[in-house]
């Protein structure tokens, strides 16, 4: 991996994982098209370190707010960290039971291609949400919102995107559905980057340091933008915005593999 191809898949990394298009889907769709093969999923891994420091970043104050009450004791935060762990559960069962089945949907643009349609006709259904504002979701709206995360780990499908719409329709107010779906990205992503620590050995050698530096810092930056950008467009509830990308994204991509591209 060169240079520029590390910043250009870390700019597309953290944009994508938090606006609500497909990270997933982006990166498949990029590395086809600028005929990028990275070996392994060192790179992965980095990547997504880099957006989960970036949820930490801008969530700072929020976390160590649950860090201290949960050390404290108090009942407010035992419950917000309890809600996260049932969102959680949805994709530890659904990773385990059909974790290759999914790895494999990854060789698929027309998988790609239809997980684009997908997230742009969830996102668009925000349109009709009754403004509410409850600040967390009951017990089984986090295991709705966990179940909308376990389907985001298709590509093509929005991980944000449809946890945050899926919140909005429970009855969150749009800026603590966000806030809840990126601290939801936490367990997941790092448990994700521990079941593929023992499949990196030599990876980082084999892409390059200097790459890998690069890539991580513009998936960090580009990320903490992106959150921000998104929960600015959740305020004014124009989420649904992003729709047409995603429809857009979706018919080109599924053109492309159409056309044997």
């Amino acid at each position: 991996m060169s240079w520029w191809e590390g910043v250009i898949l870390g700019i597309v990394q953290g944009l994508t994982e938090f606006l609500p298009v497909s990270s997933s889907g982006h990166l498949v769709v990029v590395q086809a098209v600028i005929g990028l093969d990275v070996p392994g999923v060192f790179v992965e891994v980095v990547l997504h370190v880099a957006t989960l420091l970036a949820v930490v970043v801008v969530y700072r104050r929020r976390i160590w707010d649950l860090v201290r009450g949960v050390g404290t004791g108090e009942r407010d935060a035992w419950r917000s960290i309890g809600l996260l762990v049932l969102a959680t559960t949805p994709v530890v069962i659904v990773g385990g039971l059909f974790g290759t089945l999914i790895e494999r949907s990854f060789e698929s643009l027309a998988v790609v291609g239809i997980g684009f349609l997908v997230t742009g006709a969830i996102l668009w259904t925000s349109r009709w949400v009754r403004v509410r504002a409850r600040d967390e979701p009951t017990a089984s709206g986090a295991v709705s919102v966990g179940g909308a995360q376990a389907l985001a780990m298709l590509p093509g499908i929005s991980r944000s995107g449809t946890t945050v719409v899926v919140g909005m329709w429970l009855g969150l107010d749009p800026v603590r559905a966000a806030e809840f779906s990126f601290l939801m990205a936490i367990p997941a992503i790092a448990g994700a980057a521990v079941l593929q620590i023992p499949d990196m050995t030599g990876e980082a050698l084999a892409v390059g340091v200097g790459p890998l530096v690069v890539s991580f810092l513009a998936a960090l930056f580009s990320g903490v933008f992106a959150i921000r950008l998104l929960v600015r467009m959740l305020a004014r509830r124009a989420v649904h915005r992003f729709a047409p990308y995603c429809w857009s994204l979706g018919v080109v991509t599924l053109g492309w593999v159409m056309l044997g591209g």
